[in-house]
């Protein structure tokens, strides 16, 4: 397949999935056995066009950041227990990540792994849906610091390839009583320490052999980062308009027919 061609479509995987609750590593891992393309080649350009999507949040929520900075400058307690609120949650995720890098590292190139975690996630979807009533917790400012605590270490099932860390964060969310706007937007805003650590981490772990001559060239990855900023910012915007209607069912059904169809493909 042609590289720019195979750049566009791993930058619209990433900009659809990084924030719906669905893996947005998992269907890169799924695309490159699906494809055939060299994932090593590819390892820098997948770890990058992730800025893309976490510019996106900044971008369509640049008014909340601003605020929560004027507030800061103020010491306003609001913007002081938004800012506390997503440092406590991403804690967890990156003295975990640091740790166990290495296993996590292992499970990254397992596309079975992320079949069957796209399937126990969307059953864990519907089942919670179906039990959970809608919380009251309104504001991330205004969540509590246990339960903040409690997210971030769920956050940490998305170390599992296929489990998907918005929809870790988002079902924990509500599960602790948090009302589903919030708890999406918890999710987007928890998104950019997270992502960023985590790209920071790969970037300097494995600078030698990502910047090797073998892998993707940087007009290929500023290619894939447009398409996934592009991409996110739409899809995000999509996204929280449909679960105050739909809710979080639809992504379960779908993650439980792309791993099953993954599996078949898998174990022929």
């Amino acid at each position: 397949m042609n590289d720019v061609i195979t750049a566009i479509i791993l930058g619209i995987v990433e900009g659809v999935t990084e924030f719906l609750p669905v893996s947005s590593t998992g269907h890169l891992i799924l695309a490159s056995a699906l494809l055939g393309y060299n994932s090593e080649y590819w390892a820098l350009f997948n770890i990058v066009i992730q800025l893309g999507a976490i510019l996106a949040i900044v971008a369509l929520y640049w008014r909340t950041f601003w605020a929560v900075l004027q507030g800061l400058l103020r010491f306003d307690p609001v913007s002081v227990r938004f800012v506390i609120n997503l440092l406590v949650a991403f804690l967890p995720a990156a003295v975990i990540g640091l740790v166990l890098h290495k296993q996590i590292e292992k499970l990254l190139g397992s596309p079975l792994t992320v079949a069957v975690a796209l399937i126990v996630g969307g059953i864990a979807i519907i089942g919670i849906e179906r039990t959970v009533r809608e919380g009251r917790i309104k504001g991330v400012a205004e969540i509590p610091l246990p339960k903040v605590i409690g997210i971030g270490f769920i956050q940490c099932l998305a170390m599992i390839p296929g489990v998907s860390r918005s929809g870790a964060t988002i079902l924990g969310a509500l599960s602790l009583g948090v009302e589903r706007r919030t708890a999406a937007e918890f999710s987007f805003f928890l998104a950019i320490p997270t992502m960023l650590g985590a790209t920071v981490l790969e970037l300097v772990t494995k600078r030698h052999e990502l910047m090797a001559a073998n892998s993707v060239g940087f007009g290929l990855i500023a290619i894939g980062f447009v398409v996934a900023f592009v991409v996110a910012l739409l899809v995000v915007r999509w996204f929280v308009g449909l679960v105050g209607k739909t809710g979080f069912s639809p992504f379960g059904w779908y993650r439980i027919a792309v791993g099953a169809v993954a599996l078949v493909f898998l174990l022929k």
